[in-house]
């Protein structure tokens, strides 16, 4: 057991930014809005740990302009995706040695 504990990913370990990368690994792309709304968390929460993701390299951020309006939005990443992946994976094997 203590081998799958080892593949767990350090960048998951917070439910903020395990909950972030859920949200955008079923879909394509969420709004700073959607993800405050769907993980209700404050917005300076919420950027902290998108920030610690994008540092990983795991989301990257998409700035546009919508009816003349700042829009952001991210999507996870191929790195990211693999990431989140092997971690999911990690869990399942951890569960399975319980």
């Amino acid at each position: 057991m203590k081998n799958s504990f080892q593949h767990l990913n350090k960048a998951f370990d917070n439910k903020i930014r395990l909950g972030i990368m859920s949200v955008l690994s079923v879909n394509s792309r969420a709004s700073f809005n959607q993800l405050k709304e769907v993980l209700e968390v404050t917005d300076g929460n919420l950027a902290s740990h998108i920030k610690s993701l994008e540092t990983a390299g795991y989301i990257a951020v998409i700035k546009r302009f919508k009816n003349r309006k700042p829009n952001t939005s991210y999507e996870i990443t191929p790195e990211g995706a693999e990431a989140f992946e092997n971690h999911l994976k990690a869990l399942e094997e951890i569960l399975k040695q319980l």
